[in-house]
């Protein structure tokens, strides 16, 4: 009986772990599509990619909460405007939400010592406070806040909140 569950929960748990590792090139052209059509939302956003030291595209979040939420999401990580590894980010957050939502998120680093604080996996962004929402024909006004921008334009969904919480990134480089 023992065997029997251990050798079930393994089924359970393998295809998670083997879907972790190598390069996803659907995940990359999602990405690239999802920071076009950010920028042709809003075309400023042109320039933080040109001028970026380096970027990560999320082009999907999901997000959910009642009382207490989550989000997560895959990307890819560029330099100089090539891949060069891919994110997982992770979203907590507690207080007044109610809903679900999908959105892309993209983070501009302005420079080196931004950009490997993101790679060593020592940025931690308050969503909340510190993303700029992208809307069809909206003018944002854009800037860095301590060498990150963040942006995100929703997908889809509904969401209410007043929450307090952060995002965290882990970051794999491509081998």
């Amino acid at each position: 009986m023992k065997n029997s569950l251990f050798l079930f929960s393994l089924l359970l748990i393998l295809p998670a772990f083997a879907q972790t590792g190598g390069w996803n090139p659907k995940l990359k052209e999602d990405a690239d599509a999802a920071l076009s059509k950010m920028i042709e939302s809003t075309p400023k956003l042109e320039t933080f990619k040109n001028e970026a030291y380096g970027y990560v595209i999320f082009p999907k979040v999901t997000k959910a909460g009642i009382g207490i939420g989550g989000a997560a999401g895959k990307g890819i990580v560029y330099k100089d405007h090539t891949p060069i590894g891919s994110s997982k980010l992770k979203q907590a957050s507690i207080g007044l939400q109610l809903g679900g939502q999908q959105y892309s998120e993209v983070i501009f680093f302005k420079d080196k010592e931004a950009f490997e604080k993101f790679t060593n996996g020592n940025l931690k962004v308050d969503a909340q406070a510190s993303a700029v929402a992208i809307t069809e024909g909206a003018s944002a006004d854009l800037s860095y806040s301590e060498g990150v921008a963040v942006f995100t334009q929703t997908k889809g969904g509904l969401m209410y909140e007043a929450s307090i919480g952060g995002q965290h990134f882990t970051y794999k480089p491509n081998n």
